[in-house]
C-alpha cells in the first residue's frame, strides 16, 4: 500500500497583477507565508485582497519504487488554478468544490517546487456572473467585502502502482430481506492492459455487523476507463433518518490487485436505501416521510476552517430541532458535513453553487461543474435531492425595493428567463444523465402559475420584503394557487443574536451602535425591518434581541402552522430560510455565528415537535366585538402512534378563564392534521389574550401559546 504525503501546512504566497507561467523569485523574502488549507484574506496583510496570487510549497519526494505512479491531489482551490510542478505546466483547473488530480510521475523530483497560480475576482455584474460559487459570491448573507480566494482543502501527494481508482460510484439497485444489490461504476487509470482482480470489502461502519468480502475479475485496457458491475450486501441494514430509524452506514473498500499486488485503493461512506419524491411528498425506502429542515449556509464564510467537529455541531444541533433535513443553500459544503449528516442520519437537499442570474457563456462550464458535483457527492446516503439553481431572478441586492428593482424581478419571475427556461433545464437534465437514482428540482423558488409552468419548491416573504406584503396575504395565494405550497424552502425575518454576541461585533452600548456599518458589513436590512416593528425604540441590546427574535418566531410559525395544517394535502415539506450565520451578522438565522440558539430555535423546536399542537389564527390585531374564529389542531408526524394527553386553556387580558378544555387522543402513526376544536370568540375586553395548548407524549411535555391583541376600534 502506499501512504499519501499530505502538503499541508506552511506555504509561500504573493499577489500578483500578471501570472509568470509558474516562475518567481527564487528569494524568499519576496514571499508571504500562510499555514493551508486558508483562504488568503485569512492572512493579516490580505484581508481584504481579491485577486490574482501565486502559491509556492517546496518538498522532497523519496525515490519511486519501481512500477509505482505518483499524483498531486488539489482536494479544492477558489476559483482557477494553474498547476506547475518544476517548471512543468501539470494543467488548469476550475470550479471550488472539485478535487483535481495530475499525475507527476515523469515529473517529480527529490527536491520540488510547487507553483499554483490562483485567481477568484469578485464578482462585478451582479446579474451577470460568471464564477460557479453561488453565494459565495454573491448573497446577502456575507460581508460583501469577503472574497473566498484560496487553497482551503488539502493538497496530496499521492502514489498507486499500475492502475489507480480515479473515481467510485455506488448505488441501491435492489433490496430483499437478506441481500441488497449494489451497482457500481468504478473509473480505472491504467498504465498497461491486463487482467486485474476487484477485491472488496463490505464493513458496518456506525452499527455492528459482519464484515464481507469478494472478488471479482477484471480485464483492464490501458487508459482511463469506467468499468461497471455490481455485487450484493448479504442481510443489508436500510439507512433511514434519524427519526425513522437507524442510519446504518456501510465502509466500502475496493482493492485493484494487478500481479497479486495491490494497486490502489478507494473507500466510500454508502447506505443501502432509496428516495423519491412523489408529487413533492418523500418516500424513503417505500416509507411516507413529512420533511421539516433548513436553509444551511457555508458553515462559515472562511470554509476552509469547518473541520469535522464543527460540522458534527451543526449536525447535533439540526436533530435536536427535531429536523429530518438541511438545505446546502446554493454551494457545496466541505465534505466533513457530508459524512457528518451520512452517520447522524439527516437528509441533504444538494443546491449546484447557481444563485439568482449569470451569463450565458457560462453554461458549458456550468454543465461541466454539475456533472463533478454529481459524481462527487453521488456515494452519500444522506443526499436526496440535487438542484441546479437558487432563485434564478433579476436580483442584485435583496434590499433594494425601488419600483424598477420590484419590475425586473417581477418579470424574470413570471416572464421569461434564459438562466431559468435554458440553463437550468440544460443542467437537470445533465444531473439526471448521471443519477438516475434521485430527484433533480430544475431551480429553487419556481411558482406555479396556471398555464404557464408546474412549478418546484416556494419561497415566501410575506411579512418581510414590499414585493409579497403583509402575512394575511399569504392564505388568500394559497387558496388560489394551492400547488404552490408543495413545498416550501424558504420564508422568514431577520433577528439580532443575543446581546453576548451581539458585543462580538457592535458596540456594548446600543447608543454607541454603528447602524450604517451594520447595514453595510453584517448584512442588515434596517428599513425592511422598521416596516414591520419598532426596533429603534429598544432601549439595550437586550431588548433589540428579544423584540427582534420574537418577531422571527412568529413569522416562523404562521408558515409551519399553516403548512403543518396542509400535511400531505399538499404540503411534502418545510424548510425556513436560515439555520445559522456564516459571519457575525443580523440575519434570517436561528442559531448566531458562534452557534448561540436566539429564541427563535427554541420556537422552531417547538413548531417541530413531532407531535404538535397548533391554533390557526389571523395575524394581526383583533378588533374588539368582532368574532375571531381559532381553529385547534393535531398531528403526529412519528412512525409510530402517538398516546396524547392535550388541553387548550383561553384567558382574557385580565386573566379571566374564557374556555378550557383536555382531551386524551391516539394519534395514528404519520397522520395528517385533525381538528381537535373550533372556538368563535368574541372579545369583550381589550387588552392581550393568551391561548395556551399544552400537551404531553411520551414523558415529554410542550406549551404554544397564542397571544391575541385585542384593540379597540
Amino acid at each position: 500500500m502506499h501512504t499519501p504525503q499530505n502538503l499541508n501546512g506552511t506555504w509561500q504566497l504573493m499577489p500578483v497583477d500578471l501570472f509568470r507561467a509558474g516562475v518567481y523569485p527564487a528569494d524568499d523574502a519576496a514571499w508571504l507565508e500562510q499555514e493551508l488549507p486558508a483562504h488568503w484574506q485569512q492572512h493579516p496583510l490580505l484581508q481584504r485582497y481579491a485577486g490574482k496570487l501565486v502559491y509556492r510549497r517546496r518538498f522532497a519526494l523519496p525515490p519511486a519504487a519501481p512500477g509505482q505512479r505518483r499524483w498531486l491531489r488539489l482536494g479544492g482551490v477558489f476559483y482557477t488554478a494553474h498547476v506547475w510542478l518544476n517548471g512543468v505546466a501539470l494543467g488548469q483547473q476550475q470550479g471550488y468544490f472539485a478535487p483535481h488530480t495530475y499525475e507527476i510521475t515523469q515529473a517529480a523530483q527529490a527536491e520540488n517546487t510547487l507553483v499554483v497560480e490562483v485567481d477568484c475576482p469578485d464578482e462585478h455584474h451582479k446579474t451577470g456572473k460568471r464564477l460557479i460559487t453561488g453565494v459565495f459570491s454573491h448573497w446577502d448573507c456575507l460581508d460583501p467585502l469577503t472574497n473566498p480566494g484560496g487553497i482551503w482543502r488539502p493538497v496530496d501527494v499521492l502514489a498507486s502502482g499500475d492502475t489507480r481508482i480515479a473515481e467510485l460510484l455506488l448505488d441501491t439497485q435492489a433490496v430483499r430481506e437478506d441481500a441488497a444489490q449494489v451497482r457500481f461504476r468504478a473509473t480505472l487509470d491504467s498504465a498497461t492492459a491486463g487482467e486485474a482482480r476487484l477485491r472488496w470489502t463490505i464493513a458496518p461502519k456506525n452499527f455492528a455487523g459482519l464484515v464481507q468480502t469478494l472478488v471479482q475479475e477484471q480485464p483492464l485496457a490501458e487508459g482511463v476507463r469506467e468499468v461497471q458491475g455490481s455485487f450484493h450486501i448479504r442481510d443489508p441494514q436500510l439507512w433511514w433518518t434519524h427519526d425513522m430509524g437507524h442510519p446504518s452506514c456501510y465502509s466500502i473498500r475496493l482493492e485493484v490487485l494487478r500481479r497479486g499486488e495491490v494497486s490502489d485503493s478507494y473507500t466510500a461512506t454508502f447506505g443501502v436505501r432509496s428516495f423519491a419524491l412523489k408529487n413533492w411528498v418523500a418516500y424513503l425506502n417505500g416509507q411516507r416521510l413529512f420533511l421539516k429542515g433548513c436553509n444551511y449556509a457555508p458553515g462559515d464564510t472562511r470554509i476552509a476552517t469547518m473541520d469535522r467537529e464543527r460540522c458534527e455541531q451543526d449536525i447535533r444541533l439540526a436533530r435536536e430541532c427535531h429536523m429530518n433535513l438541511l438545505r446546502i443553500h446554493a454551494h457545496v459544503d466541505t465534505p466533513a458535513l457530508y459524512e457528518a449528516a451520512d452517520e447522524a442520519g439527516l437528509l441533504l437537499w444538494q443546491d449546484f453553487p447557481l444563485q439568482w442570474l449569470y451569463e450565458r457563456e457560462v453554461l458549458p462550464e456550468a454543465e461541466r461543474q454539475a456533472r463533478q458535483m454529481v459524481r462527487l457527492l453521488y456515494n452519500h446516503p444522506s443526499v436526496g435531492i440535487w438542484c441546479m439553481h437558487n432563485e434564478a431572478l433579476a436580483i442584485a441586492e435583496t434590499s433594494d425595493e425601488s419600483l424598477l428593482a420590484k419590475a425586473r424581478l417581477y418579470s424574470s419571475t413570471f416572464g421569461w428567463n434564459w438562466n431559468r427556461e435554458v440553463m437550468d433545464t440544460r443542467l437537470k437534465a445533465v444531473a439526471e444523465r448521471e443519477d438516475a437514482t434521485r430527484p433533480v428540482v430544475r431551480s429553487s423558488g419556481e411558482y406555479a402559475v396556471p398555464g404557464v409552468r408546474d412549478g418546484t419548491d416556494t419561497h415566501f416573504y410575506f411579512g418581510w420584503y414590499d414585493a409579497y406584503g403583509p402575512l394575511e396575504g399569504w392564505e388568500p395565494l394559497i387558496r388560489r394557487l394551492p400547488k404552490n405550497a408543495r413545498f416550501v424552502s424558504e420564508f422568514g425575518a431577520q433577528s439580532f443574536p443575543n446581546a453576548a454576541s451581539c458585543a462580538h461585533f457592535m458596540d456594548a452600548d446600543i447608543a454607541k451602535v454603528d447602524w450604517a456599518r451594520l447595514e453595510q458589513r453584517h448584512q442588515f436590512q434596517p428599513e425592511i425591518m422598521a416596516r414591520w416593528l419598532d426596533w429603534r425604540s429598544a432601549q439595550s441590546l437586550e431588548e433589540l434581541a428579544t423584540i427582534t427574535q420574537r418577531y422571527q418566531s412568529e413569522i416562523n410559525r404562521f408558515y409551519i402552522d399553516r403548512l403543518r395544517l396542509r400535511k400531505y394535502r399538499p404540503t411534502g415539506g418545510v424548510v425556513p430560510f436560515m439555520f445559522h450565520d456564516p459571519n457575525p451578522a443580523i440575519l434570517w438565522s436561528v442559531l448566531d455565528y458562534w452557534r448561540v440558539p436566539k429564541a427563535s430555535y427554541w420556537a422552531l423546536r417547538l413548531a417541530f415537535s413531532p407531535q404538535y399542537a397548533f391554533c390557526i389564527v389571523a395575524p394581526g390585531p383583533h378588533r374588539l366585538g368582532q368574532p375571531l374564529d381559532l381553529a385547534i389542531h393535531v398531528v403526529n408526524d412519528a412512525r409510530q402512534p402517538a398516546p396524547i394527553h392535550i388541553s387548550a386553556r383561553l384567558t382574557d387580558s385580565a386573566g379571566g378563564l374564557l374556555f378550557e378544555r383536555t382531551a386524551e387522543l391516539a394519534l395514528p402513526a404519520d397522520c395528517e392534521a385533525r381538528e381537535l376544536e373550533r372556538l368563535r370568540l368574541t372579545p369583550e375586553r381589550t387588552g392581550q389574550h393568551v391561548l395556551a395548548l399544552a400537551w404531553e407524549c411520551g414523558g415529554e411535555r410542550c406549551e404554544n401559546r397564542y397571544e391575541l391583541d385585542v384593540v379597540a376600534d
